[in-house]
């Protein structure tokens, strides 16, 4: 016996079931993998929108000096962006440049500027 204004598991289990019924649609059209992720490390290919401070370590010069003056600076809509920073020395500025081919802007993902400045190492 129920208490009065109680709910029961069968009427709990209905409204769950309705609302994943409805759900689903939605999560069908979910974005599975960042089409993107290649250029976060995984490529030769660095995006200097999103990429982490890390992966600038495959490029010698470029970590951590330029790496966090990049990150720190973001976003830009094109590589060529980079070369306008202050910040950058006329040799930081010839480093990024060998590595021009190496680097891509891609529109900023807000689910990787959080970690950008994350290097991965924990103390």
């Amino acid at each position: 016996m129920q208490a009065e204004g109680s709910v029961s598991r069968r009427d709990m289990l209905k409204t769950f079931v309705a609302g994943a019924a409805i759900a689903a649609p939605a999560l069908a059209n979910a974005e599975i993998d960042y089409a993107n992720l290649p250029y976060l490390g995984g490529s030769d290919k660095i995006d200097v929108n999103n990429a982490n401070i890390r992966v600038y370590t495959k490029l010698p010069g470029m970590y951590p000096s330029i790496a966090g003056i990049i990150a720190k600076n973001g976003p830009y809509q094109t590589v060529e962006d980079i070369y306008k920073l202050p910040k950058l020395s006329a040799e930081q500025k010839e480093i990024v440049k060998k590595y021009e081919k190496n680097l891509v802007a891609l529109e900023p993902a807000p689910e990787y500027q959080e970690d950008i400045f994350n290097n991965g190492l924990y103390r």
